[in-house]
């Protein structure tokens, strides 16, 4: 199964994330955001972050947890590689718990893509069958 793949909108881009459960895809969600700023595969997890978010339903979820991805890069000046998530329901609200790794952004060192300006909420879907489907929208 792949992890992430991409699809073309005007003026921003677009993700699926997949995953054989929430946890998976949520995870590969992460990788395929900060995909989009550089290649995480020259990002090294040398520093770890942690939080948590609650959302009172999955879309909700995924939008909280990719801007928290997002302001750790945009606070800390860091690009993250590694993302541990672990997401469970909790009387009428989920709570995701993640810690995320990399390091300080350098661009002598990791390649520029493309800077995210915001995570839209525009077509955002969350589709759990026998797998897990996660659509996302990032405006450039």
């Amino acid at each position: 199964m792949k992890k992430f793949e991409y699809f073309d909108v005007t003026a921003d881009i677009g993700f699926y994330a997949y995953g054989t459960d929430l946890n998976e895809a949520f995870t590969n969600a992460g990788l395929a955001l900060f995909n989009i700023i550089s290649d995480t595969g020259d990002i090294s997890p040398l520093k770890n972050f942690a939080f948590t978010v609650i959302s009172e339903d999955k879309v909700s979820l995924l939008y909280d947890y990719l801007e928290e991805l997002l302001f750790y890069h945009e606070v800390e000046f860091m690009l993250f590689s590694r993302f541990t998530v672990k997401i469970k329901k909790t009387g009428g609200e989920y709570q995701l718990d993640a810690e995320i790794m990399g390091e300080e952004i350098n661009w002598d060192k990791h390649e520029r893509k493309c800077e995210i300006k915001a995570i839209t909420f525009h077509q955002m879907e969350v589709k759990e069958n026998e797998n897990v489907c996660l659509k996302a929208i990032v405006d450039l």
